[in-house]
């Protein structure tokens, strides 16, 4: 069962009707919304690079540089429903202008913070306008386009995303190089700055008749805690083990608000994510595909940074380089796929994409030591060619299948999908890395006649391989420091083509889950539908 809506819901009464000039223009609008995206892209990938610099500039533990990226992910995670919401209620477009103008400002003031305590702070801020910025995002392409056109403008929108994600490592690599850490974040200042501009003179404000008029402040406050509960637990899970009274107190805390908020759901009046939206399968199909899809790309792509740059020894700018093919592949598949979705339906691009991925897990699940630079490119294309049709067919699915009045909140769901995903996979396959590393370096150790360690020295070892760092004393002598090395690679590199391995196997469960989609049926034609 889905929604049936009118195009009349898409066209309020006190709308004027299809915009002329550059108000509401479609292709105007996707280059909009497009650089306030990029923005948020960009950052995901370039604010790690800078983690180091930040480290050494402010004397900061490992435990503060790991808040700078934990603050960022458990705001944007939390709020990203709610924030949909908003939009739904008070309009996409301020929305977004919002959202766009206060992860700039907060950019800045980043940029401008003395102390790690100020900058996980101002981190927490981004995450929350980074929340209200994507889901509106996506409810202004949905209002905007027509359904024969939504899946290309999504495709554009991922290639944008693709394009920010790879230039992520590249550019702050540059950046923290040649000017400074703060540089990273002051260029989401002119970046905004034009987002803004162009969001003032372009995006049109459109509402649905039947948008809600209230507020769920306590579905608000169920789902938040749910929320954190499931991440926080994800993001602690390497410290304190799956097993540990901590995490299964944080997971069951997350699981009995879930069931509160479900329940409170059935009877408020007005709810915050209305359950009536999962009676349509091809919407649960697709959030459930983009929670896979997260897990198993996010989870597999973790390890190949530190495989790339402590296994091959690579400068942060040359991972990156490295990783182009994936990314590269990415931006170009992406505009093809929403024209294949388009043609022909999402059902048959996803199961292929999801394939694909699964197929390149699979290979990346036999990379070596010494795995050659064209080998892994070979891995890392096909797998952006996977994920290209997934990240934009699943994103269509989800908000196509969704009428117009909860578009934000369909928005917010599709995003927080693969942020769960992408948590999800991280912890689990850390887990399984973090397994295998116990299981194997103890004994990998003692065959190759090393000094037996200490039971705090062997959990330190333990914790460096786990990153593909080798444990090698200061002052080793270099036979020694071989065999320590090449135990330590040896030792990641099983436990990740394991986690690769687990990663490929969801990635085939994803490809049937795929068969449930199909085309979303309440994407109405957009009120800038005129000028296509």
């Amino acid at each position: 069962m889905t929604f049936e809506t009118t195009v009349a819901e898409a066209t309020p009464p006190d709308d004027p009707g299809p915009a002329k000039g550059l108000r509401g223009h479609p292709w105007l609008t996707l280059v909009t919304v497009a650089i306030g995206v990029m923005m948020v892209a960009l950052d995901g990938t370039i604010v790690a690079i800078a983690n180091p610099a930040i480290q050494k500039d402010l004397g900061a533990s490992l435990a503060d540089v790991q808040w700078i990226t934990n603050a960022y992910l458990l705001a944007l995670a939390v709020a990203l429903i709610t924030a949909g919401k908003l939009g739904d209620r008070f309009g996409h477009r301020p929305i977004f202008l919002i959202g766009t103008t206060g992860f700039a400002l907060s950019s800045g003031l980043i940029a401008l913070s003395g102390s790690v305590s100020l900058i996980v702070t101002f981190r927490v801020l981004q995450g929350l306008f980074g929340a209200l910025l994507m889901p509106a995002a996506l409810a202004v392409l949905r209002a905007t386009f027509p359904a024969e056109k939504l899946n290309m403008a999504i495709g554009l929108w991922g290639m944008v995303i693709g394009a920010s994600t790879a230039g992520g490592p590249i550019v702050g690599g540059l950046l923290v190089e040649h000017v400074n850490w703060q540089s990273v974040f002051f260029i989401n200042l002119p970046i905004g700055a034009l987002a803004l501009v162009l969001g003032l003179v372009i995006l049109r404000d459109h509402r649905a008749e039947n948008a809600p008029r209230s507020f769920d402040l306590l579905g608000i406050g169920l789902l938040s805690a749910a929320m954190f509960c499931v991440i926080w637990a994800l993001i602690k899970v390497a410290d304190w083990h799956w097993g540990s009274g901590k995490t299964l107190a944080f997971l069951g805390a997350s699981a009995v608000c879930f069931v509160l908020f479900a329940l409170w759901q059935a009877r408020t009046r007005e709810p915050l994510l209305p359950l009536s939206l999962f009676r349509s399968l091809p919407l649960s199909a697709g959030t459930v595909l983009m929670v896979l899809m997260a897990f198993a790309f996010i989870g597999g792509v973790f390890f190949v940074t530190f495989y790339l740059q402590n296994v091959h020894g690579m400068a942060p700018v040359d991972a990156g380089l490295h990783l182009l093919p994936l990314t590269g592949m990415m931006i170009v598949a992406s505009p093809v796929a929403g024209a294949l979705i388009t043609r022909f339906g999402p059902r048959v691009p996803l199961v292929g994409g999801m394939v694909s991925t699964a197929v390149a897990c699979f290979g990346m699940a036999t990379l070596d030591v010494d795995t050659s630079t064209g080998r892994m490119s070979v891995w890392f294309a096909l797998l952006g060619i996977g994920l290209a049709p997934v990240m934009v067919g699943a994103t269509e699915v989800i908000v196509g299948n969704a009428p117009l009045a909860h578009a934000g909140v369909a928005g917010g769901l599709q995003q927080g999908a693969m942020q769960v995903g992408g948590s999800l996979g991280t912890a689990v396959l850390g887990a399984v890395v973090a397994s295998r590393v116990d299981h194997l370096l103890p004994e990998k150790w003692t065959a190759a006649g090393l000094p037996p360690l200490a039971p705090e020295q062997l959990d330190g070892a333990k914790d460096a391989v786990q990153l593909g760092v080798a444990p090698v004393p200061p002052h080793a002598p270099p036979q020694v420091a071989e065999k320590i090395t090449s135990i330590a690679h040896d030792t990641f590199m099983s436990g990740m083509n394991q986690a690769f391995t687990i990663a490929g196997c969801v990635a085939v469960f994803a490809a049937v889950v795929a068969l449930f989609t199909k085309r979303g049926e309440n994407a109405e034609a957009g009120a800038g539908a005129a000028h296509l």
